[in-house]
């Protein structure tokens, strides 16, 4: 039975931002995937994918590329829409607002689901294509009136079922503590990470952070995934037991090997770290590929930008850099959803589609990713993949410069406004609030 703690990814962006050239935006955030199991100290939680809103085909026009963007080819240049009254000289009487006060919420928070029946969503591989509707089953044959057949017999379940973790799952956890214990002492590795979540978390007991750190060493030493994992978190941590880098780094592999996938991903970071520039990439390579697949949303991210910065790598894999994307920026992830937004307009790794990419940098901004808010503006004003509308690319103007993010280009374009557009500019953004 898979237990509920077993992927939870100790998220160590900077190691691997580091080590890529290029790879990510400046100033990027982190966001939580959409569902999560219960949070577990000094780790992540991971969320299945979620299904973006409708991603209509690119629209035509002129090539407009982003300034400053990653994967912009050169030479383009964004022209800036004619707005009524934007060479108004009394433009600069609200410049001073644009430092006032920011909205009280600055993190990224989860963004609702999409509907996952949608037409017109973007594709796996990101290519904007409209795709079917999950089929609604044979209600065409109901209405004929012709019987529907009989489904096939269910296969009876043949696996040893865990009571304690069982009762854990759907919430009863002194009834997991009295079977898991027991247990635990006899030396069953799953129930003693079991007794060691329950003391980390003080579930059905007085939490004991001491206790949780015993059974998880015993767990690790027994060879259990989830507990190598976590009692490897400890040992780097240094304050629950002695810190010991080496003997940290011998469990998260051991838990990696094992098929964990939070610790795949780590021991990843540990080898970019320990790398020097693509030896340590390549090495992590393998780990992030095999954590990709159980669904970790960093992991998704990694290999999307691997595939595209790594030169020599089969097609068969960079071919896949925007599938992956895809799927990290679903789970939630906004550094993943501001990059999408930017490769699908600057048609990185795949064909332009500016509607499918202003969706994509709308919901990084509305997620309070600030480098997604500065490029939002840009689309507002070149009236890509939207409208033109000058009131709303003020409002995010003014909300990336609050929170540090000065843009020259932005500023001349915002003090061109009439007093009356940065007013409502500014009322606006005051209203803005992390969705």
């Amino acid at each position: 039975m898979k237990r509920a703690f077993d992927h939870r990814p100790l998220r160590l962006t900077t190691l691997f931002c580091c080590a890529l050239v290029a790879a990510a935006p400046a100033f990027g955030q982190d966001s939580p995937g959409p569902e999560t199991a219960p949070k577990v100290e000094g780790g992540n939680v991971t969320a299945p994918a979620t299904t973006p809103d409708a991603a209509p085909a690119a629209s035509a026009g002129p090539t407009v590329t982003l300034p400053g963007l990653p994967g912009a080819p050169a030479g383009t240049a964004a022209g800036a829409a004619d707005f009524p009254g934007a060479a108004d000289e009394d433009g600069e009487g609200n410049a001073s607002a644009l430092d006032g006060p920011a909205p009280d919420e600055r993190s990224s928070r989860l963004l609702d689901p999409a509907n996952d029946g949608a037409v017109g969503r973007l594709s796996p591989n990101g290519d904007a294509a409209a795709q079917p509707a999950p089929s609604a089953g044979l209600g065409v044959l109901d209405r004929m009136g012709a019987p529907l057949p009989d489904l096939p017999a269910e296969k009876a379940f043949t696996g040893k079922v865990d009571e304690a973790y069982g009762a854990y799952q759907r919430g009863f956890y002194l009834t997991a503590m009295d079977s898991a214990l027991p247990r635990a002492q006899n030396g069953d590795p799953a129930a003693q990470t079991l007794v060691a979540e329950l003391f980390e978390q003080g579930l059905a007991v007085k939490r004991d952070r001491s206790q949780a750190a015993f059974w998880y060493k015993q767990a690790a030493e027994g060879g259990d995934p989830a507990g190598m994992f976590k009692y490897a978190l400890l040992l780097m941590d240094g304050r629950q037991v002695e810190r010991d880098r080496k003997k940290a780094d011998e469990f998260m592999k051991k838990a990696a090997d094992a098929g964990n996938p939070s610790a795949q991903f780590n021991y990843g970071q540990m080898l970019v770290a320990d790398g020097a520039g693509d030896t340590g990439l390549r090495a992590a390579l393998p780990y992030y590929e095999k954590s990709a697949e159980q669904g970790i949303a960093d992991a998704q991210y990694a290999l999307s930008q691997l595939y595209t910065n790594l030169a020599d790598l089969p097609p068969e894999k960079t071919s896949r850099a925007r599938e992956w994307l895809v799927r990290a920026a679903r789970a939630g992830f906004d550094t993943a959803q501001l990059d999408l937004g930017i490769w699908l307009v600057n048609g990185v790794a795949g064909e332009r589609d500016y509607e499918a990419g202003f969706k994509w940098l709308k919901r990084a901004a509305d997620g309070g990713n600030v480098v997604a808010q500065n490029r939002l503006a840009y689309l507002y004003i070149n009236a890509l993949g939207t409208k033109p509308d000058p009131i709303e690319a003020g409002k995010w103007f003014v909300l990336s410069r609050r929170a540090g993010l000065n843009d020259a280009g932005l500023e001349d374009f915002y003090l061109g406004l009439t007093d009356e557009q940065q007013k409502a500019a500014i009322s606006a953004a005051n209203k803005f609030r992390v969705r």
